[in-house]
């Protein structure tokens, strides 16, 4: 177990009103005891994670990546939550991954691409993270900034956009073929577009 202060959460903790930080200290402390599930049919964890909806309404997602930053679970138990989890539960994974230290890419980025696979905008902004911005590969993070301007994603939300996208000459073509593509069907061209074509046509 870990605490927030460990890995940069702190200020995660602080903005948790009493009863919520009561509620995740215990459920942190039942994981501790029995994280491993051996007394019952899964780790006692997985069960408060899915449980932070109902008791800690509102602040659900903080306590959410507070609970998995204290547990540290290992890759097959985050991939399988990730799996059968709500879209809710997806997201506080996504953004937890920068915080947990033993995850290698391989095991991390299958949940990233997976998230930006779909068409749920709140998904798409929480995957295009931290994470993504230091882990994700060029091809796929390219294809990520598109997926942000087809869903209406504000770029804002892409950790690294100006870093990445600098000098980028691949990502300005497909920059320009896309506005091409919008401006020959009549619709307008992104305001968003335009800022990602300028920092792919800069020098890097």
């Amino acid at each position: 177990m870990t605490t927030p202060e460990a890995n940069g959460l702190t200020e995660l903790w602080e903005s948790l009103d009493s009863p919520v930080r009561a509620w995740l200290a215990q459920a942190v402390l039942d994981a501790a005891v029995d994280q491993d599930g051996s007394r019952h049919s899964l780790p006692i964890w997985e069960a408060r994670f899915a449980e932070a909806g109902r008791h800690c309404r509102g602040a659900e997602d903080d306590a959410r990546v507070l609970l998995l930053h204290a547990v540290q679970p290992d890759p097959s138990a985050l991939a399988r939550l990730y799996a059968r989890g709500t879209a809710a539960e997806r997201r506080a994974i996504l953004r937890v991954l920068p915080h947990l230290p033993h995850l290698t890419p391989a095991d991390a980025l299958p949940l990233v691409e997976d998230a930006l696979r779909t068409n749920d905008t709140r998904l798409v902004a929480t995957a295009v993270g931290p994470y993504a911005g230091e882990h994700l590969g060029a091809h796929a993070w390219r294809h990520a900034v598109l997926k942000c301007l087809f869903t209406g994603v504000p770029l804002d939300e892409v950790t690294g956009l100006e870093r990445r996208a600098a000098g980028d000459a691949e990502l300005a073509r497909m920059l320009t073929d896309y506005a091409a593509e919008r401006t020959a069907a009549g619709r307008p061209v992104p305001t968003d577009l335009q800022r990602a074509l300028r920092l792919a046509t800069q020098e890097s």
